[in-house]
């Protein structure tokens, strides 16, 4: 009796062992030469910051770096999406995160199918000002002001000529703007429109605790 009881407490220690061991994310060879291009570019990224002399640790006054931080990069938060316009492009004014007034133009949007739901993602246009035209998204959701930076995220977008062009938006790639990093710098504020209703568990995080 006693032995047996030794070998059913060893079968079970080795099913839990299984269990334990056995659950990890096992992934494609695809989805892992992914990960790591993506970590490859979040290296890269650090390194600019870091040492360029334009980046916002050193252009405008010294800011102690640390690494940026990061969620694990989750496949879930990649979509493809075809550009809708709006029938009409309203002009708006938003502001900075140092009170100032903005003129951007809201020219269509995204539609992001997760878990049964769509979300819509708003693309705007904006220019520099030398007058450049650039197109970009920007968002909060359920992490804001918790695991990611208090004003929102931003995503690079650029716009095709192509109308039935399907986009690839990833999160993985949502960064903070340089507001987030030293408070020498202004940022759009995006709108209550661009509020997007779950977890975005994907891309950067706070850079400050």
């Amino acid at each position: 009796m006693k032995i047996f009881n030794k070998l059913k407490s060893i079968s079970a220690f080795i099913l839990i062992a299984i269990f334990i061991f056995g659950c990890g994310e096992s992934y494609s060879p695809k989805t892992k030469k992914y990960i790591e291009s993506i970590n490859k570019e979040r290296a890269h990224n650090d390194s600019l910051m870091e040492f360029a002399q334009n980046s916002p640790f050193n252009f405008k006054g010294k800011v102690e770096f640390h690494k940026l931080k990061y969620f694990d990069v989750d496949t879930n938060f990649i979509f493809n999406s075809r550009f809708h316009t709006y029938a009409k492009s309203d002009t708006l004014t938003i502001y900075g995160t140092k009170g100032e007034a903005r003129e951007t133009v809201r020219i269509g949007y995204l539609n992001l199918n997760y878990k049964n739901s769509v979300y819509k993602l708003n693309v705007y246009e904006s220019k520099t000002g030398n007058g450049k035209i650039y197109h970009g998204i920007w968002f909060t959701d359920k992490t804001t002001n918790k695991e990611t930076y208090g004003v929102g995220r931003y995503i690079d977008f650029e716009l095709k000529a192509d109308s039935n062009y399907v986009y690839k938006i990833d999160f993985n790639k949502a960064y903070n703007p340089y507001c987030a990093y030293s408070s020498a710098y202004s940022c759009a504020i995006p709108t209550k429109e661009d509020f997007l209703d779950l977890r975005i568990t994907a891309g950067e995080k706070k850079f400050h605790d």
